[in-house]
């Protein structure tokens, strides 16, 4: 599955998940909710770059 990094450095790995937001291991990127975003920075999904 592919990583996704926010500018913050922070890297979205769908082998973890968010569990602190309540997404599952296994969720994709793309598959994350319109409004999730940066755990870390609170940057929105569309400032993300597929490592």
């Amino acid at each position: 599955m592919e990583k996704w990094e926010c500018p913050c450095g922070y890297v979205y790995d769908p082998a973890e998940g968010d569990p602190d937001n309540n997404i599952p291991i296994g969720t994709r990127f793309e598959d994350l909710p319109d409004d999730w975003v940066c755990p870390k920075c609170g940057a929105e999904k569309e400032y993300f770059e597929k490592l």
